[in-house]
């Protein structure tokens, strides 16, 4: 069996989002009930970037709240990735910062970058009914542009957000097309605070889901399962592995609790899964 890969996540700027997306916690015009701050201490970002690395993850993922990326935030990632780097090796830096142009992902990368993640989150289709603050267009053009400076793009989406069947396949053809290195498939957590009440999507169609997605993207590629997966497929990990799922989301996620990273070792070992050491897969 092939090894799994581990990827952590960290909310470095939380709560303080102005777009109305309607399945995030994030924005601040939902008032869920989450942790809001500034921007974390680099050195804390540093060691909590060593405790993921010590528990496996070969991805770390620098996410800020916000549309996109201005200068103040890319002056702050750069900084926290180029500490980050001087202090951990072998770790596949990511950040997910919201829309970003040539210049600003180039002066990130410049500054030890590794890949980017920007997901399409839903079908251009149906995306006008998730959000209506920007366009599912100027997703897609982040995309590109961070395609274009030579980072690593990671780019997935959401799925249970009301959106049809043809919905979910537009999107995985969508993200296909892209070409990414590595596409996390995310299942909706619903929150009472947000106006998406109820997650459309049971585990036999997140399987059907990962399935289509392996095959559209090859199997060089690294399929994550990512938010919503204790809620699909606690205690049947089995399923989304043998799906063509080969990485999944350690720890908590942005403002939603995650698997302990010592359970999902467990499991993994239980089903006679390695975990990856090494970002080389081929």
């Amino acid at each position: 069996m092939q090894p799994i890969f581990l990827c952590a996540i960290n909310n470095i700027l939380s709560g303080t989002c102005l777009e109305d997306c309607k399945f995030c916690t994030q924005s601040v015009r939902y008032h869920a009930d989450i942790e809001r701050y500034n921007y974390k201490p680099i050195d804390q970002i540093v060691e909590e970037a060593k405790q993921a690395k010590a528990h496996g993850a070969l991805g770390y993922c620098l996410v800020t709240a916000g549309k996109g990326l201005d200068d103040k935030k890319v002056d702050f990632v750069a900084r926290a990735a180029k500490a980050i780097k001087a202090e951990i090796d072998g770790l596949n830096l990511i950040a997910c910062n919201g829309t970003a142009s040539k210049e600003q992902l180039l002066y990130l990368k410049q500054h030890g970058l590794d890949s980017y993640n920007h997901n399409l989150e839903t079908s251009k289709r149906y995306y006008p009914n998730i959000c209506q603050t920007h366009e599912w267009e100027e997703r897609y053009e982040t995309c590109l542009n961070v395609k274009s400076v030579g980072l690593a793009l990671c780019s997935g989406g959401i799925f249970g957000m009301g959106e049809r069947e043809e919905d979910r396949n537009d999107l995985l053809q969508a993200i296909a097309s892209l070409e990414p290195e590595s596409t996390p498939l995310n299942f909706y957590h619903p929150n009472p605070a947000l106006p998406i009440k109820t997650r459309n999507i049971e585990q036999d169609e997140a399987i059907e889901i990962i399935q289509k997605a392996r095959h559209l993207l090859g199997n060089e590629k690294l399929l994550m399962v990512a938010g919503g997966r204790e809620l699909l497929f606690h205690g049947e990990e089995a399923k989304m592995f043998e799906a063509g799922a080969n990485a999944i989301v350690i720890g908590n996620y942005l403002t939603t609790p995650g698997e302990a990273p010592q359970r999902d070792r467990e499991v993994l070992e239980a089903l006679g899964y390695e975990v990856a050491t090494s970002c080389d897969r081929h």
